[in-house]
């Protein structure tokens, strides 16, 4: 095993400089004397652009970058295109509500306008199980991977994941949501100049010659075979999008954060406009490496980057990766430790406890078991596909209960819970049994079919006594 000795150097500073300097600026932060509001969101004194970095980043982490890179066609733009409809979302509808009822986590809204805290539990629940068996272990194996194919070094995926485990655990665990956010904001910047320096480079290995790249590989319109048929951007792919800019904690975090519901929603526009610019950075490469290496799947960024760049410039982009990687890890375990202590441990366990070790001893444990996880994700075909249709298990039947606590009148808690068991219940057999059309297709397909049994409960006379009049 022979590791670049530059390389490896920057990658190893630059690392520590954005620790030291993260940790500096968290040490003369004021803080708030809500326990829970200083730790997991950050003591609402985000300003926007700390927001949008911190948005941006924990979106654009390895299982991104690796894995739409991975694809290595121009039809995974749309997972970006679409994300603009789901941040406009949160930003006009949800964000205000979240700040009316002065929410710490986004499954809150729920016990507040359907006044069941045995809800919101269930959803709770439902991004614990997602985030602890889906997103953890693909962010650090995608992460491991991009590391392994770049330094080329003959180490276990597993091991380099647990690597990145343990520096994101360090700021989720010691710092909280500030420390994420100040981190992001460094590594957001970098990773913004560093992944459009990546793709001049390849367009430059390449001569600026894209020809003999299959059209196929250039096509927005994706066939019936392919992982986006257009259809589903007719059907799934909008709600796919509203569930994970609007209600997923992992995001919404970010933005309940703010110091005003303006604060927040500018911070929002930020990130929707940088996310125009992210398919130079997320498809391109990819295609470019179609043509350098032919058809490589998911190693086709880090081959790149260790092909196009000089070593210490790779040292210093391997930085911004592994920073996005431990971004978006770390984002999640603040999320989950969130979700664990303010809808479990304090209502059920002991009103009184200390917030800190709480989500701490969270976040080790969820740690632990996703490094655990990783080995199975090496069997993925497309990473980025398998993530997309694991998440509908319980996104959309999240989702349906969003849109029944919002926007229905006349749906109590009873009818929403009976639709969630439904909503997965559905999803599942189509997952693991079933599956007659695009998992996209599917996904509108169970949210249509959540609500509507939402509805028909709702005209039950048992469910009649859970609906909230005021």
């Amino acid at each position: 095993m022979q590791v670049d000795a530059v390389q490896f150097g920057v990658f190893l500073a630059l690392n520590l400089l954005v620790a030291v300097l993260t940790w500096w600026r968290c040490g003369r932060a004021e803080h708030s004397a809500d326990a829970s509001r200083d730790y997991f969101l950050a003591g609402g004194a985000l300003s926007w652009p700390f927001i949008a970095c911190s948005l941006l980043l924990t979106n654009l982490s390895a299982e991104q970058i690796v894995g739409m890179n991975g694809a290595q066609a121009l039809l995974v733009a749309w997972w970006e295109f679409g994300a603009a409809a789901g941040l406009i979302v949160l930003a006009h509808v949800l964000v205000p509500m979240y700040y009316k009822y002065r929410c710490t986590t986004t499954t809150e809204l729920l016990e507040h306008r359907l006044g069941d805290a045995g809800l919101r539990r269930i959803v709770s629940a439902l991004f614990l199980l997602g985030y602890q068996f889906i997103l953890l272990p693909v962010v650090l194996y995608t992460g491991a991977v991009f590391m392994k194919s770049m330094f080329a070094v003959d180490v276990p995926v597993v091991v380099i994941a647990a690597a990145l485990a343990l520096a994101g655990l360090g700021y989720a665990a010691l710092g909280g949501l500030r420390a994420i956010a100040i981190s992001d904001m460094y590594i957001g910047i970098g990773l913004l100049v560093m992944g459009l320096t990546v793709t001049g480079f390849a367009l430059h290995a390449i001569g600026w010659d894209l020809s003999g790249v299959p059209t196929e590989r250039w096509t927005l319109v994706g066939s019936a075979q392919s992982d986006i048929p257009w259809t589903t951007l007719l059907t799934g792919m909008l709600f796919i999008h509203l569930f994970y800019w609007g209600t997923n904690m992992v995001i919404a975090q970010r933005a309940l954060a703010a110091r005003t519901v303006r604060e927040a929603q500018k911070g929002i526009y930020a990130a929707a406009a940088l996310k125009m610019l992210t398919p130079l950075i997320v498809v391109l490469p990819g295609i470019i490496a179609w043509k350098l290496y032919g058809p490589v799947g998911d190693v086709a960024y880090g081959k790149l980057v260790a092909g196009v760049l000089p070593p210490w410039l790779s040292g210093a982009f391997a930085t911004m990766i592994a920073g996005a990687v431990i971004s978006s890890f770390n984002a999640c375990l603040n999320s989950a430790a969130a979700l664990y202590t303010c809808d479990f441990h304090l209502p059920l366990v002991n009103a009184d406890a200390r917030i800190k070790p709480i989500g701490q001893r969270v976040t080790i444990v969820f740690t632990v078991i996703a490094i655990a996880l990783v080995p199975l994700y090496e069997r993925s075909r497309s990473i980025i596909d398998t993530l997309q249709r694991l998440n509908g298990l319980y996104s959309m039947p999240v989702l349906a209960a969003f849109i029944a606590a919002v926007f229905l009148r006349g749906i109590g808690a009873t009818a929403v819970k009976v639709g969630i068991a439904f909503g997965a219940a559905l999803y599942a057999v189509f997952t693991f049994a079933w599956s007659p059309l695009h998992y996209i297709h599917l996904m509108a397909i169970t949210l249509a079919s959540t609500l509507a049994v939402m509805l028909v409960v709702a005209r039950l006379p048992f469910a009649r006594a859970s609906v909230q009049t005021s």
